[in-house]
């Protein structure tokens, strides 16, 4: 029989975006608050429609720039600092009350990012702590006692995209992806720290982050940002996953 699209409801494609950088020793993720309805007012993750002529990691690109003015790409193209990936698909018929609406998510992670300018549909834009959002807790928005979750299913799709960062850095060196380019140990263990919400041993850290093959790689400098001795300087190495891996701490 020939292909009758007609035969198929219609449905509309969006992007979402869990963008995650470290901010003041914690993790923080960039929510706006949507300035048209449905859920007008309420926070969510910046994203939105896929328009007819765009790959999905340009409308990730282009929402990203319209609603917060952060780029994740540079002008010319090249790699920005930030890491951008497609995190998972979320398909629910009744996600969106306006229509059918697919959602692809995507994960981004960057060192500590500049305050986000609101735009596009956004009426402001802001980073809050990951464990704030996740438990809704103080800074968002309450109805009496009881915390506001993010609209439509953006607290589940920021939950997905806080676990692949935690789970992720275990097994590969996109712990990397939270620091300047040229860091120290103690600064990339503070990142472990906060994306996983844990104290870590400064010894044994050194010792295995140092030791593993591949992931860092010694600048020959020193600096003394941290307060106290120079400490040494380093970049990430060229492996992409770390063996034997960094396994989370058990809470």
């Amino acid at each position: 029989m020939p292909y009758d699209p007609s035969a198929f409801p219609p449905f509309a494609v969006t992007v979402d975006l869990v963008v995650l950088t470290v901010r003041s020793h914690a993790l923080c993720a960039l929510v706006v608050r949507r300035g048209e309805s449905p859920y007008q007012g309420r926070w969510a993750l910046p994203g939105g429609f896929v328009r007819a002529e765009e790959d999905l990691e340009a409308a990730a690109a282009r929402e990203l720039k319209e609603e917060t003015g952060l780029r994740s790409h540079e002008p010319d193209g090249r790699d920005a600092a930030a890491h951008l990936e497609q995190l998972a698909t979320y398909g629910d018929p009744q996600r969106d009350p306006r229509m059918r609406v697919v959602s692809v998510a995507h994960l981004v992670l960057a060192p500590d990012l500049p305050s986000p300018t609101a735009g596009g549909d956004a009426r402001s834009a802001r980073w809050a702590p990951a464990d704030s959002l996740l438990g809704s807790g103080d800074g968002m928005a309450r109805e009496g006692d009881q915390p506001v979750p993010l609209a439509f299913d953006h607290d589940r799709i920021l939950l997905d995209g806080v676990e692949r960062a935690r789970s992720k850095i275990e097994y590969s060196s996109l712990a990397t992806a939270f620091c300047p380019p040229e860091f120290t140990v103690g600064e990339l263990r503070r990142v472990y720290e906060a994306v996983w919400g844990v104290a870590l041993d400064p010894r044994n850290f050194h010792r295995k982050v140092t030791g593993t093959p591949g992931f860092l790689v010694p600048t020959g400098g020193t600096t003394t940002r941290q307060g106290g001795r120079p400490a040494q300087l380093f970049r990430a190495g060229g492996a992409t996953l770390l063996n034997p891996p960094m396994l989370r701490p058990e809470v």
